[in-house]
């Protein structure tokens, strides 16, 4: 995490060049990575071809990015200006996905420090089994559409449950 200290006399991009150093000596991220990266990975992309507006693909990828762990509860997200010059997109719509996350209870903001992570697992366990239960839609629409009984489904379904996800 990157705090910069109001009371310090250096200029903020001083202190935040200093503290991105910091990081990359420690091996949290590379010099090149930004702030949406962990670990060389892109954590959070907007498809511009998606129907769904912009504020949903967001709240959607933090959600995913709560559920697998790679934001920890009590985890400060990158600022609204931040995350509005690394996508591109406008500040007011980062501002709209995360107050509508601060409503569903999934973070909290402090004013003048930013939005964090909420702690309550009973919330995230919640979204992650929203999210099951919209990739098992799709997976059932299309066994269906390919012609696959419901026992058929509900059989692999279940194979692939106790396989912990392995495909042979």
């Amino acid at each position: 995490m990157i705090t910069i200290d109001y009371r310090d006399r250096r200029p903020i991009y001083q202190q935040l060049m200093e503290k991105i150093e910091e990081l990359a000596v420690s091996g949290l991220i590379k010099p090149e990575e930004s702030i949406l990266q962990k670990g060389g990975r892109v954590m959070i992309t907007i498809d511009y071809r998606d129907r769904r507006p912009i504020y949903q693909q967001l709240m959607e990828k933090i959600e995913e990015l709560a559920v697998s762990g790679l934001i920890k509860p009590e985890e400060q997200l990158p600022s609204v200006r931040s995350l509005a010059v690394e996508l591109a997109i406008n500040p007011n719509t980062i501002q709209r996905a995360y107050g509508e996350l601060e409503k569903k209870g999934i973070v909290y903001s402090v004013p003048g420090r930013g939005s964090f992570l909420a702690s309550g697992q009973e919330t995230l366990l919640a979204i992650n089994r929203a999210h099951n239960r919209q990739e098992l839609a799709k997976l059932a629409a299309r066994a269906k559409t390919f012609g696959l009984s419901r026992e058929d489904f509900l059989s692999d379904a279940a194979d692939a449950y106790d396989e912990g996800g392995v495909v042979e």
